[in-house]
């Protein structure tokens, strides 16, 4: 089991408690496992000092903007590719699939795409198979990394991170592709609520999901690897 891909799937979850009192041991995963060079640990620390000392409220409040109210920051990754068009669903059943073949089922109300999830799957995996499957994302996490930089967001190293193991670089065509897509306004209520309506139609995410996702997550901070079974969308990350 690679932990690194655990706690990095940790850091993109809603902040909760349980995440807040997990910080310093999150950083020692990065520390131990030594696969993020160690100037990319570096440009994490501003995010894990934060969740060691900031307000849970205030967190909560920052990641709700980011992610929930900014399309373009979503974290479900055929979100940048298929939009809700009909392409998505059989991307969504392709994933699925390679989560079954690997001895997930997910259960709860992630989907499949979503980037914690996807995480989740990968620490699983040889970092050989991990690094490839990043790569077929790579041009989605390398966009979002430079839309989070934008915002000088300290996220922006987490989806760094990521496309660096995926090694894409985000001058490929692929990302500057992606990235010619206006980033959203979280402030845009009219834009918020249509967004929203048409997620409603097809996903349904259930709005409090995060602290229980976390809290399975964190509990499984165990280096001994589990054994194959149905897994929470989201559940065990680190």
């Amino acid at each position: 089991m690679i932990r690194t891909y655990k706690a990095l799937s940790a850091l993109l979850t809603y902040p909760s408690v349980d995440l807040l009192a997990a910080s310093s041991e999150i950083a020692e995963v990065f520390a131990e496992e030594a696969i993020l060079p160690e100037q990319t640990q570096r440009a994490l620390r501003p995010l894990l000092q934060d969740l060691s000392t900031g307000d849970l409220y205030g967190l909560q409040e920052r990641y709700v903007l980011l992610f929930d109210r900014s399309r373009t920051l979503s974290l479900n990754l055929f979100e940048h590719v298929h939009g809700e068009s009909r392409e998505r669903g059989p991307a969504m059943v392709d994933l699925l699939e390679t989560y079954r073949a690997g001895g997930y089922d997910l259960a709860a109300t992630e989907l499949p795409d979503h980037l914690p999830v996807l995480l989740e799957f990968l620490s699983t995996r040889s970092d050989a198979e991990a690094r490839e499957l990043l790569a077929d994302a790579g041009h989605i996490l390398a966009a979002l990394a430079e839309r989070l930089a934008r915002r000088e967001s300290v996220y922006a190293p987490v989806l760094a991170a990521l496309a660096e193991l995926g090694g894409v670089a985000k001058t490929s065509e692929a990302v500057q592709e992606l990235l010619t897509v206006a980033d959203d306004d979280p402030e845009d209520l009219e834009a918020l609520d249509a967004v929203w309506q048409e997620a409603e139609v097809t996903f349904g995410p259930d709005p409090n999901a995060g602290c229980p996702v976390t809290r399975d997550m964190l509990a499984r901070m165990d280096p001994v690897p589990p054994k194959p079974q149905a897994a929470d969308a989201a559940g065990g990350m680190i």
